[in-house]
């Protein structure tokens, strides 16, 4: 997979920008937001396991070369919620892989920012991280997941059972069928 670097992707409304220590106060707020958590958990977490989880993620980027990363609105500079690519270790069946993630705070849900976000991480992953193939998963309960990941061209490898006992759609997209999707707009 490579160690292509943790990049600082821009958009037109987002910067997905690696995790920083202190970014544990902004990331709380949002990890306690049920509805962030909704799939799979079912509720918010706590402040430390956020830390914990923040702390894993800053040290995926040393490890994996890869991870998910602070997703922030441009004109406020606020964090919104986190995307990017990772390793997805909790379902060890399909790797290796590299997947392409997305979570919103509730204001910030059906305006597109996931499409955006996504497909600045899945452009990364194809023209400069050389992924030949990159996946994606949801809880197919999760439509609106699932909805990202058609727009963004990703079609269904399989569905298995994840950490929790939850059905998992695995949907992947690979590299021809991206670029085809970009030559015809």
């Amino acid at each position: 997979m490579g160690d292509p670097g943790i990049p600082t992707l821009t958009t037109e409304r987002l910067v997905l920008r690696p995790f920083e220590a202190d970014d544990l106060d902004e990331l709380v707020a949002i990890h306690a937001e049920e509805s962030f958590w909704w799939y799979p958990r079912r509720g918010a977490m706590s402040a430390e396991e956020t830390g914990a989880f923040l702390n894993t993620m800053r040290r995926r980027y040393e490890e994996d070369g890869f991870g998910i990363e602070a997703l922030i609105e441009r004109t406020s500079g606020k964090m919104i919620g986190w995307a990017g690519l990772a390793v997805p270790h909790f379902l060890p069946e399909i790797l290796p892989a590299v997947e392409v993630g997305w979570r919103l705070s509730g204001a910030y849900r059906g305006r597109g920012l996931a499409t955006e976000a996504g497909a600045a991480a899945v452009d990364f992953g194809f023209t400069k991280a050389g992924l030949e193939c990159i996946v994606s998963l949801y809880e197919p309960e999760n439509v609106a997941s699932g909805r990202v990941m058609q727009r963004l061209g990703f079609t269904h490898r399989r569905t298995t059972v994840g950490p929790r006992g939850e059905e998992v759609a695995v949907m992947e997209l690979h590299r021809g069928r991206w670029e085809e999707g970009r030559a015809h707009g």
